[in-house]
Parts: C-alpha cells; sequence; structure tokens
C-alpha cells in the first residue's frame, strides 16, 4: 500500500508563506507517481475535514477550494515522488492539520467533485500541523 509522509508544518504568522510536502513511498511497481491523483485536505478543532487541493493524475489539472484560491499552488516533482502545497499570504482560519492523501483510480479525466471528496482518497498521511497566529 502506498505510504505518505508530510512535512513543513508549523507556527508562523499572518501574511507568512509555508510550503508543505508529501513524499510518496511504495507506490504500485510498474505504475508511475504522476499518475496517481493527490489531494491536500485540512481538519481544523471541531470542524469536519475539507478539501484544500488537489493535482490530478490523467494531466495534471489543479483544483483549489475557494478560500485559498490566488494564495496556494500545489505542485508535483514526479521524480522525488512528491507533491507541495505551497501556502502565501496565510490566515488565522487557515489553521489545521493538513493532509495529503492519494487517489489510486487512474482517471480519464478528473473533474472538481471528483478530486474533492475524501472518501475517493485511499491512503493518507499522518498530518502536518499548520498554526498561523494573528
Amino acid at each position: 500500500q502506498v505510504q505518505l509522509v508530510e512535512s513543513g508544518g508549523g507556527l508562523v504568522q499572518a501574511g507568512d508563506s509555508l510550503r508543505l510536502a508529501c513524499v510518496a513511498s511504495r507506490v504500485a511497481s510498474g505504475r508511475a507517481f504522476s499518475t496517481y491523483t493527490m489531494g491536500w485536505f485540512r481538519q481544523a478543532p471541531g470542524k469536519e475535514r475539507e478539501f484544500v487541493s488537489a493535482i490530478s493524475g490523467s494531466d495534471s489539472s489543479t483544483y483549489y477550494t475557494d478560500s485559498v484560491k490566488g494564495r496556494f499552488t500545489i505542485s508535483r516533482d514526479n521524480a522525488k515522488n512528491t507533491v507541495y502545497l505551497q501556502m502565501s499570504s496565510l490566515k488565522p482560519d487557515d489553521t489545521a492539520v493538513y493532509y495529503c492523501a492519494v487517489d489510486t483510480v487512474i482517471y480519464i479525466r478528473a473533474t472538481y467533485d471528483s478530486v474533492s471528496r475524501p472518501g475517493k482518497y485511499d491512503y493518507w498521511g499522518q498530518g502536518t500541523q499548520v498554526t498561523v497566529s494573528s
């Protein structure tokens, strides 16, 4: 099974930036990492896990929830089996545990609906805490 390890979280002030990284290991033999759809989700205390961003395995299209558009950027380095989430202009409302996840299904074409549902993802990382102070 695929294993995911996130890193890069921390305590920052409002307006600062952070870059999260998620390294995937034990990907399926003979299958390129680039074909996996990778997602970032977050969960704040007392709230449900919510979609943040995803990058599709079909054509590397990127998707963002409205609250982070223009501030967050998802990218991947397939040679390193790594997906990144560059977060800028951070706000206190961005405080949460951030999780990386992988959807092992191969899509002809992903949609926002298909990449934004937590139930679509098969494996999850342990999470990394992001705290933004005002």
